[in-house]
């Protein structure tokens, strides 16, 4: 039986007890309890454990500050620092420890990459992680949050198959762009059957951290999702993204006239049920793409569009009025936002953006706000969600 049924039952033991006998307190809550945070109701506490740290912070992208630190206190007479946070119970949250950080604001930073690689780092206590290559982040998931599973781990989940491609384009001049396709379990080259085709941006994350064509193996099985190709195109860094992606002609004649016909030649396409999803800025290239020619495409995933204030602004904001003067529309829409994103960036505007789309009779609609910020985390959360809505199964109701 446990000694501790919450955390501040351990701290008022431990705050008693003799200064010297508080490390075996520690090294016996460790013991009970390997895996941190510990997540209660309505709040999380997260520990460090560490001999010599002048200073412990909690960076949370949520904290409005700068740095974004929530600071850790050391229990006297042990290794142990600790600090506890409020949290809605749907929260699902990425953060990262910082250990002797010189907790200098981040705008005036001159080597920011030096400071993260010296002082922050996962969560050692915390197996749940986002993996990516750029950084690796701990991840907070409250009682009542999104599922996040490594997807690649799942067990007796028939698995497609993902084939690369080297892609060109002339209306976008690129070479050698990758092109990542999507089979399901049980396509054949061979086969009589044509397939929905679903086509998503940034094919570097869909195929890396995302985990997109792993979800698509889950969802398929369990009858979630139709079995479907998706294609997965290579974008640039962020500076060629927003160029290539906010409504760009180019990139949408690369769709309709290079990328289409690549894939129609190469797999076996239903041509009546196409498409188009990303995220961020990939989902404003799906949006300018399906108001561009919606008879095209019969389905749409917007996760966490950017549609208001900062970077090419003028451009999003007319989003929201294109689609009102929309007279045909995908059948079927998905859209999402996160509730720590940015609000006159995304929050706000997307929130408008569901009212319009909520007063369509002509689309079935779907939207859903997350307990997430703007980042990879909050993206493979919902990914589930918006693949069963724009390509639904047979259990359309899970």
């Amino acid at each position: 039986m446990p000694n501790w049924d919450s955390f501040a039952t351990f701290y008022q033991e431990a705050t008693q007890a003799p200064t010297n006998r508080r490390q075996e307190l520690v090294e016996t809550l460790l013991h009970e309890r390997p895996e941190w945070p510990w997540v209660e109701p309505g709040h999380a506490t997260f520990i460090y454990v560490g001999m010599g740290a002048k200073n412990v912070a909690l960076n949370l992208d949520t904290i409005k500050a700068d740095p974004p630190f929530a600071p850790m206190t050391n229990l006297p007479g042990t290794t142990l620092w600790y600090v506890t946070g409020e949290f809605a119970d749907d929260d699902l949250l990425d953060y990262l420890l910082a250990v002797d950080d010189p907790l200098t604001p981040l705008a005036t930073e001159k080597d920011i990459v030096g400071r993260i690689s010296r002082h922050w780092r996962v969560d050692p206590l915390n197996p749940l992680r986002m993996m990516t290559a750029q950084m690796n982040v701990s991840v907070l998931r409250m009682r009542d949050a999104r599922p996040f599973p490594n997807w690649q781990t799942l067990g007796a989940v028939p698995r497609g198959t993902v084939y690369e491609h080297p892609i060109n384009s002339a209306q976008l001049r690129f070479t050698d762009h990758k092109l990542w396709v999507y089979t399901p379990p049980d396509y054949t080259a061979d086969g009589q059957t044509n397939y929905p085709l679903l086509i998503f941006q940034d094919g570097q994350w869909c195929v890396g951290p995302l985990q997109l064509p792993q979800i698509a193996d889950t969802l398929i099985k369990h009858g979630r999702m139709q079995p479907a190709i998706i294609a997965m195109t290579e974008s640039g860094d962020q500076k060629e993204r927003i160029k290539t992606y906010v409504s760009n002609d180019k990139h949408y004649l690369f769709l309709l006239l290079e990328l289409l016909p690549f894939l129609q030649t190469q797999y076996r396409i239903d041509s009546t049920q196409i498409g188009l999803g990303g995220v961020a800025v990939g989902a404003i290239a799906a949006a300018h793409a399906v108001l561009k020619n919606p008879a095209v495409f019969s389905s749409l995933a917007l996760i966490s569009p950017p549609l208001g204030q900062g970077i090419a602004q003028n451009q999003l904001r007319e989003y929201t009025g294109r689609f009102e003067k929309g007279t045909v529309l995908p059948k079927r829409i998905f859209q999402s936002v996160g509730r720590y994103e940015a609000r006159s960036r995304f929050y706000l505007p997307a929130l408008a953006l569901s009212h319009s789309f909520r007063q369509r009779a002509d689309i079935a609609y779907q939207f859903v706000e997350i307990g997430s910020g703007h980042g990879l985390v909050g993206f493979r959360s919902i990914l589930p969600e918006a693949l069963a809505w724009i390509c639904p199964g047979e259990d359309k109701n899970g």
